[in-house]
């Protein structure tokens, strides 16, 4: 608790911390309410679908823009003018309600544009996080913003389905926008500038080629926890079909038991997140993580233990629980590993990688669960999020967690 205590004393990260964290519950409320608007039509379910990929495919356009933007221009500058834009496009909704009546395309369009400007705090916090705490202090940090991404992931959807019943949707989505104003606000707030880093003010003796994104290729560490972790979103894509469909079929609660289970993964979440983040391993962070993903892919065959629920949702947690030490130590790996003039860009491409790979995880489950084989479903996710762990618990080496890898260091990974 104490260096939770120590990092939150911060101002400037509290702040910007605190504003991330409502803005983030305000995005667990945007889906709910957009997806309640468009099944309230006579057509509403067809469009669902429409809805789902305007949410979701702007995602990969945005993250190849958002990079270069984070490393040219202030990052607070940035995620001000997202704010501010996604906060405009969201009370369109709520606007054109009370004024007349809100076009049938309305939705599609604030769901597209959610979706293109996602990445910007996606990888703009975290690109922040190394320019407003000393490097002792990431791991706390990033767990913060871990906890904050679990606790909202929980709380923002049940609220919003709880003040639909309230307010309406467009009510809710008002208070969607409310929450982007609050982030802009908190950024503003921020007085440590996090302008990018300059050429005179990188480390001496950097390698230029230190700053092109195609030198994060030649980096195995880079390389292999980013592949881990796309591997690892397939199977907990497969896992957002496949915990419904147990709720449905094979729980005795159905809906109850599907808000049990995500909570409980939640929970886990919250925390791994907080234990990562008050104990960094002190060898060799690449095998770290390569042992906790291992450890969440045996849980993700929980779901054969069917239909005693108690047991089901032991294994969500599990999941929840050794997952998120990979994101806390990853992340905190990666800012040290590259350079910071190059955070923006480097940040953006792999949380898009990353957040490319769970619909192919809900491809692949559809057709096995369609076909009632769960345990060839349970047993794809275990072997798709385990199989890469192998490699990192195998080859991993121990690296500083202090230093940020020379020349000579980059050579040892090759």
């Amino acid at each position: 608790m104490r260096r939770y205590l120590h990092v939150l004393r911060n101002a400037d990260f509290r702040r910007l911390w605190l504003g991330a964290t409502v803005s983030t519950m305000g995005d667990g409320m945007t889906f709910v309410a957009l997806s309640w608007l468009v099944l309230s039509r006579p057509d509403g379910t067809a469009q669902l679908g429409l809805l789902g990929i305007c949410y979701t495919a702007p995602v990969l356009l945005g993250g190849l823009v958002v990079g270069p933007l984070l490393d040219r221009f202030d990052k607070r500058a940035v995620l001000i003018a997202d704010s501010l834009l996604r906060a405009a496009v969201v009370a369109s909704i709520p606007l054109t309600a009370v004024l007349a009546t809100t076009p049938a395309w309305l939705p599609f369009v604030v769901a597209a544009v959610y979706g293109l400007l996602k990445m910007v705090p996606l990888a703009g916090f975290p690109a922040a996080i190394p320019q407003l705490v000393d490097d002792a202090d990431l791991e706390p940090a990033n767990a913060l913003e871990s906890m904050s991404f679990s606790i909202a992931g929980v709380a923002g959807p049940a609220a919003a389905g709880l003040l639909i019943a309230q307010f309406g949707a467009a009510g809710v989505l008002l208070i969607d926008s409310a929450s982007f104003v609050v982030f802009a606000l908190a950024a503003a707030m921020v007085r440590r500038s996090l302008r990018p880093i300059s050429a005179a003010e990188r480390e001496p003796g950097a390698p230029a080629r230190s700053l092109s994104l195609a030198h994060l290729a030649k980096d195995r560490v880079i390389v292999a926890t980013t592949i881990a972790f796309m591997a690892f979103n397939i199977a907990e894509g497969m896992l957002l079909v496949t915990a419904p469909w147990l709720a449905k079929n094979h729980l005795a609660d159905g809906a109850a038991a599907l808000g049990m289970l995500l909570s409980a993964m939640a929970a886990g979440e919250v925390v791994g997140a907080a234990s990562a983040g008050h104990r960094q391993p002190q060898r060799s962070l690449v095998r770290a993580i390569g042992l906790v993903q291992a450890a969440a892919a045996v849980a993700f065959l929980a779901v054969l233990a069917a239909p005693h629920q108690i047991l089901v949702a032991g294994g969500f947690f599990a999941i929840g629980l050794f997952s998120a030490p990979m994101t806390v130590w990853a992340q905190s790996l990666r800012m040290r590993r590259i350079a910071p003039g190059l955070h923006g860009r480097a940040f953006a491409a792999l949380r898009t990688l990353m957040q490319a790979t769970p619909p192919l995880g809900s491809a692949i489950a559809i057709p096995l669960l369609a076909n009632g084989q769960l345990a060839a479903a349970a047993i794809t996710m275990a072997l798709i999020a385990g199989l890469p762990s192998l490699y990192l618990v195998v080859t991993g080496r121990a690296i500083s967690p202090g230093l940020r890898p020379s020349d000579r260091d980059l050579d040892r990974t090759r």
